[in-house]
């Protein structure tokens, strides 16, 4: 498999994807034409923030399984695109946590000591002591916007420097707020009791311009504002007027919405503003850390078919993942026998989790479900990433359900197909915790190996109907694998499911479907990878 670098990594990295045995091309500064002429030779594309990864580029796409970001941010690649395509986009959110936090500390201690300012001053020959008066850290009050992982760093070493810290998340909780030690607010009072204010948040439809003159208004006279997050959150031209009002003392900024600026661009050519050009997680030590890892979710990916830190769909936790994968092929499994045998028009799915298995975060398993089920189905390609985006976009409603009781089990799943006015239902489970079996057709109890070519039937429970059908296969060269038998009561309906080592003809699904007592009779087939 081949994995494109388009953007410099360490080459820490690049080592160790090819001592995986992945081929390894890296072709930095491509322009947006030359990406998209080759990148349909390659399985996975490593970036950093340079290459921009649109939904043209995604398009040409045709090989590509994997986006990964050797860092946090993925503004730069069109998200629905990927994942309408199947595309696992993934980023390494711990690499470059403290290097990341550690530049936005000290853009805010640069720009309270107006330190920048002094060195090119004292540099250029002067020795302005008076002109450059600053202002102490300590017993200010920070206001810090998301305290995620950079955020609580940055929160936790400012409170050693002694300063007042606020935070405003509306995903903190309360535990989390108190086991930091920090002041939990709403956006409003951050704004107006802050001193120096700090955002370390995404750059999402939520966050775009949060810094606007509106907010603006809200703060101290005299505040004083750093990002080192995303450009974009902050709206730089009402930014500009604040300062220009006196309002906001000064700002430090590592990020821009337009990178790099134009020469000239009057924000940055205010003597009260302090930049870097998105220095955050310059640090050697940051970038051999997210090439590694990004270099081993690749592998993980590609080879061993793990997902670890996706945006697009949910992770599994890797002590999870022994109990969780031969779940994901038990559900994968089921969904496309009853597919397959459920043939009419699907408006909802129900998936129940039961017993053991409900104590486990269960996107995954929902995700493989619907491919299983999506597979049969449709012309166009299928995975655990696009296939519930795919549900969504034909009107098929997607249910959850859990509960503690699974009968006989340590855990049964059920799905559950429902149509206008009918409904299929298939309940499995895991023997030894390992080997998929389905136990349940509607309301009959059976025990399935969903494996390769299967016959399905429905027939009256009549003497004679097994014997035939093992003549007519036997007239016909096809050797049966296994036999599964189940009838709710002596002389009822009954369904039958023969696994076959070779698929049926048409004039062999034909000839059975005449047989005496057969009602309904479907090909089956389930991919054993």
């Amino acid at each position: 498999m081949k994995v494109l670098v388009s953007d410099s990594i360490s080459p820490k990295g690049v080592e160790i994807l090819k001592k995986a045995g992945l081929q390894v091309d890296v072709k930095t500064g491509l322009k947006p034409e030359e990406l998209k002429a080759i990148i349909g030779e390659y399985d996975a594309l490593i970036i950093r923030s340079a290459t921009k990864v649109t939904a043209e580029i995604i398009e040409a796409a045709d090989k590509l399984k994997v986006i990964g970001r050797a860092g946090t941010g993925v503004d730069n690649v069109d998200k629905v695109a990927a994942t309408k395509k199947g595309i696992v986009v993934m980023n390494t959110p711990g690499g470059n946590t403290i290097t990341t936090a550690e530049h936005a500390i000290a853009m805010l201690f640069a720009l309270a000591r107006r330190i920048p300012q002094a060195v090119a001053s004292t540099k250029a020959g002067k020795w302005e002591k008076k002109k450059f008066m600053g202002v102490e850290l300590y017993n200010k009050t920070l206001g810090i916007i998301g305290l995620g992982r950079i955020g609580s760093e940055v929160a936790k070493r400012m409170q050693c420097m002694g300063m007042n810290v606020l935070a405003f998340d509306p995903f903190l909780s309360d535990e989390r707020a108190e086991e930091l030690g920090i002041k939990k607010v709403d956006l409003d009072s951050l704004l107006a009791e802050s001193d120096f204010i700090t955002v370390h948040t995404p750059l999402t439809p939520e966050t775009k311009y949060l810094i606007n003159k509106d907010t603006i208004a809200k703060m101290k006279d005299g505040v004083y504002i750093i990002n080192c997050a995303r450009g974009g959150i902050v709206n730089e031209k009402d930014l500009y007027e604040a300062i220009k009002s006196g309002k906001v003392a000064g700002a430090a900024l590592d990020v821009f919405e337009k990178e790099p600026p134009e020469e000239g661009y009057p924000l940055i050519a205010d003597e009260r503003v302090i930049c870097t050009p998105h220095l955050g997680a310059s640090t050697l030590e940051a970038q051999e850390n997210v090439a590694v890892a990004i270099a081993e979710q690749i592998i993980d990916y590609l080879i061993n078919g793990t997902i670890r830190n996706a945006v697009n769909f949910p992770s599994i936790p890797f002590d999870q993942v022994p109990l969780i994968r031969p779940y994901l092929v038990l559900l994968e499994r089921m969904g496309s026998f009853a597919s397959q045998i459920f043939t009419k028009s699907i408006k909802q799915i129900q998936i129940e989790y039961l017993g053991e298995i409900s104590s486990v975060n269960t996107q995954a398993l929902t995700a493989a479900a619907l491919k299983g089920i999506l597979d049969p189905i449709l012309g166009e390609p299928v995975n655990y990433v696009n296939a519930p985006f795919i549900a969504k976009e034909r009107g098929i409603e997607v249910r959850e359900i859990k509960g503690k009781e699974a009968g006989d089990y340590q855990s049964l799943v059920k799905i559950i197909l429902i149509g206008k006015d009918d409904r299929a239902i298939i309940a499995g489970t895991l023997l030894s915790r390992r080997d998929p079996r389905i136990v349940q057709i509607n309301d009959v109890s059976m025990e399935i190996i969903p494996e390769g070519n299967m016959i399905f039937m429905r027939n009256w429970d009549r003497p004679g109907v097994i014997g035939n059908i093992g003549t007519l296969l036997g007239q016909n060269n096809i050797n049966i694998g296994h036999m599964h038998f189940g009838r709710k009561e002596v002389g009822g309906i009954a369904f039958s499911v023969i696994s076959i080592d070779a698929p049926l003809t048409e004039e062999i699904i034909e000839t059975i479907k005449k047989l005496p007592n057969i009602l309904e009779v479907k090909p089956v087939y389930i991919s054993n990878n």
